[in-house]
């Protein structure tokens, strides 16, 4: 079974209007002559390429950002906006349940329970961790205790920008008073910290701060495409000592330097699914091991195959990394941390 730690399944149905229960090249056709997204009619994520590729189990998010006026980033205009839209996203997920086609995991018995079915054929449900990428539609920190009992399980305070709780990509600042109340309040209920997205001072701040368990969902290595979205050497160490395990994102601009949105292609920048290994493989010199990476792929994050590796059709071309890991030396033990095991051992180590 594989397990990819970043999918935004719910932002794709709900803003981007998709039934991710039809198959894709449905959903490619519906989108046909679509202009509003850049992406149209070139997604890669549905229920049954997943279940095609033997991803059995995903952290999907939840997301809305609040912005103030004058924002060039997309957003709501209050946090209680924010907290609607949230609410909406997880109507969906709720009915996606009550379709029978995914499986809310909140614990480590429903995660035991899910992985038995999976691995015994019973592949019709595939399971979900509930997170939340950017705090923003938090209003309060009793908003964090209700998330908490709809199943919310993991949190990334910020997301590109400005925002209440922290600062994000492209942007830089200190965690306000809100921040530090929200991480406590993480710590207190056991929410797992993604460090994704913050900026450098925040990251900092925030595991110095947040005493639980930490991952990296979807991130790749500032040594190989420098920008402040990646994580930096020392960003790395710090997580490794964390116990933390670092996804892989598969998104063509932090892959590879150079990257020009609306010009670049994947085809002419050579961003391909080995160029993927590159980064996991920095990660593991550093860590002397492949225990603490895997895959949290963020595909159909805002992006389709235009800017997706260009040997990817669908999710389900994440079956081919272990053959690209075996070419690299990788044994067959530690390919298969990689593919999933590395996400279930910390789960079942932070939920124990």
């Amino acid at each position: 079974m594989i397990v990819d730690a970043h999918l935004d399944l719910s932002m794709n149905a709900m803003e981007w209007n998709r039934d991710l229960s039809l198959p894709i090249s449905e959903i490619r056709i519906r989108e046909n002559g679509m202009t509003d997204k850049p992406d149209r009619g070139l997604n890669v994520v549905s229920f049954e390429e997943m279940r095609k590729g033997d991803i059995g189990l995903c952290v999907a998010t939840l997301i809305a950002r609040h912005t103030k006026t004058g924002s060039k980033l997309p957003g709501w205009a209050s946090q209680e906006q924010a907290w609607a839209q949230t609410q909406g996203q997880l109507a969906w997920y709720n009915a996606m349940e009550s379709k029978g086609l995914i499986r809310q995991i909140r614990d480590i018995e429903s995660l035991k329970t899910h992985i038995e079915n999976w691995e015994s054929g019973n592949k019709s449900e595939i399971g979900y961790i509930l997170s939340l990428e950017g705090a923003d539609s938090i209003v309060d920190i009793s908003y964090l205790e209700k998330s908490f009992e709809n199943g919310l399980r993991a949190l990334g305070p910020a997301h590109y920008g400005p925002g209440v709780y922290a600062f994000g990509t492209d942007s830089e600042g200190s965690l306000p008073e809100k921040g530090n109340e929200l991480l406590r309040k993480m710590d207190e209920l056991g929410i797992i910290l993604d460090a994704t997205h913050l900026s450098d001072l925040c990251f900092w701040e925030a595991l110095e701060i947040y005493k639980g368990p930490v991952w990296a969902s979807h991130h790749l290595c500032r040594q190989i495409t420098p920008h402040n979205r990646q994580l930096s050497d020392e960003m790395i160490k710090a997580l490794l000592e964390r116990n933390a395990v670092i996804g892989m994102a598969f998104d063509a601009w932090m892959i590879v330097p150079g990257w020009e949105r609306g010009k670049s292609t994947p085809l002419n920048m050579g961003v391909n699914l080995e160029k993927i290994i590159d980064h996991l493989d920095h990660i593991c010199q550093i860590a002397g091991h492949a225990r603490q990476v895997g895959i949290g792929s963020d595909l159909d994050g805002a992006f389709g195959k235009e800017q997706s590796p260009y040997d990817l059709e669908t999710i389900a071309d994440l079956n081919k990394i272990p053959h690209i890991l075996n070419k690299r030396g990788y044994m067959p033990e530690e390919i298969s941390g990689i593919m999933g095991k590395n996400w279930i051992r910390f789960l079942e180590k932070a939920w124990n």
